[in-house]
């Protein structure tokens, strides 16, 4: 059976935490195709966030991770994409209900503002959850 790919992109302040949970990616059996960055040169968070946004869309991944600095800007880069429903989570219960009641898939985190380890716990458990449905599908339709 082949391995669930994963789509994987940040800026230049995001670039280490990327690696960690690229490797934790590979430790959890999934394929992480890596967007970039990969060096602390200064690149453009919007950039990057597209790039994860679009493997989403055009079906190359179902699930992406995309990490700047705060998280902030690249999921509001990600989310400009249609059918793009990227979560900044702070914690794994963020990303546990992002998943749950949003349906997220993308998964934004903040280089700067988030532990490593919870960053991987938060990853751990995005990947982990599914969609309940339910009362929550017809929210989820209306951001479409």
């Amino acid at each position: 059976m082949p391995k669930e790919t994963v789509a994987l992109a940040s800026d230049h302040a995001g670039v280490e935490l990327k690696d960690i949970l690229k490797s934790e990616l590979a430790e959890l059996g999934f394929e992480a195709l890596d967007l970039g960055t990969n060096s602390h040169d200064s690149v453009d968070y919007p950039d990057y966030g597209r790039a994860v946004a679009e493997a989403i869309a055009d079906g190359r991944a179902a699930i992406g991770v995309a990490v700047c600095g705060s998280g902030i800007g690249i999921s509001i880069a990600a989310n400009r994409i249609k059918g793009v429903r990227a979560a900044l989570c702070h914690n794994s219960l963020d990303a546990r209900l992002s998943r749950q009641h949003n349906d997220a898939n993308i998964l934004a985190l903040g280089a700067r503002t988030t532990d490593a380890n919870v960053a991987k716990d938060c990853l751990s458990t995005f990947l982990n959850t599914k969609f309940e449905g339910g009362r929550h599908q017809k929210r989820v339709d209306k951001l479409g």
